[in-house]
């Protein structure tokens, strides 16, 4: 969520005309905190916060708390400019790769199934096919192992890990703080 305000000092360049109230398809309600808006610009939603609506016309400012979140802020300030300009805005700062949508999928099915009772050895066929199970091996089979960790995997998500997706990994910052 972009927070906007009205711009205490004009700029140089050609101010973009907001108005708010009339943006085609904006949502826009009163809260006790402010304004919220969800801006359907350049293929995207873009969610704002304002703490007061700007005069129609005025130049309006972005506000980017330096925070543990500025570089998703940033990102999502970049996007909304890009949309304002009419550019491509690429993809999304929290996307997530096909890859990691269909082990999230998995991990899901696999503690669904794990929670009704059922064996790993079962939770596997339902997820892999009865023909990628072997008859013979299966404490060994890397298979089972997979299983093991989508249930757990699962099961952390579940526990309130889910919210980790709604936050980009950190490779500077250790987890254990």
């Amino acid at each position: 969520m972009l927070t906007i305000r009205t711009a205490i000092c004009p700029t140089a360049s050609r101010p973009y005309e907001l108005d708010f109230a009339d943006l085609a398809g904006c949502e826009l309600r009163e809260a006790p905190d402010g304004w919220h808006a969800i801006v359907p610009l350049g293929g995207a939603r873009h969610r704002l916060w304002l703490k007061e609506l700007p005069a129609s016309g005025s130049t309006v400012a972005v506000d980017l708390p330096l925070d543990r979140d500025f570089d998703l802020r940033l990102q999502a300030a970049h996007r909304f400019w890009l949309a304002l300009e009419q550019r491509p805005l690429g993809r999304p700062p929290l996307a997530q790769s096909i890859g990691t949508r269909h082990r999230h999928i998995l991990a899901l099915r696999a503690m669904d199934g794990w929670l009704e009772g059922n064996s790993y050895r079962k939770i596997a066929q339902g997820l892999f096919g009865h023909s990628s199970i072997p008859d013979r091996g299966w404490k060994t089979h890397d298979l089972r192992s997979r299983t093991i960790r989508l249930v757990q995997t699962g099961l952390r998500l579940m526990r309130g890990g889910y919210r980790d997706l709604l936050r980009r990994k950190r490779r500077d910052r250790d987890d254990t703080s």
